[in-house]
């Protein structure tokens, strides 16, 4: 299974999240999974908002366009995308 896959203009993407990191990053793969290291940590929602407000920012669109459809309690998390403008080169994501 790849680690992304489209749905009309909606991206959809496997996720692992690395909570309480130095830096707000994407690293690459990671068990057919994008890696995401955010530097919020894993308490009350904080990750997960921290999330949603990278991703926005990094494929271009605002924070209701990102959701996280599965894995909010987990590291391991289902993210999906409407209209993204922007795919990071890192991970050579083609545009159906």
């Amino acid at each position: 299974m790849a680690f992304y896959h489209w749905q009309d203009s909606r991206l959809t993407l496997s996720c692992y999240i690395q909570p309480k990191s130095s830096c707000n990053e994407i690293v690459g793969l990671h068990n057919n999974s994008v890696k995401i290291r955010i530097t919020a940590p894993p308490v009350d929602g904080k990750a997960n908002a921290h999330l949603i407000k990278f991703l926005a920012k990094v494929f271009g669109v605002s924070k209701s366009s990102v959701i996280i459809a599965s894995g909010e309690s987990g590291r391991h998390k289902v993210v999906r995308i409407s209209h993204p403008r922007k795919l990071p080169e890192l991970l050579n994501i083609e545009r159906t």
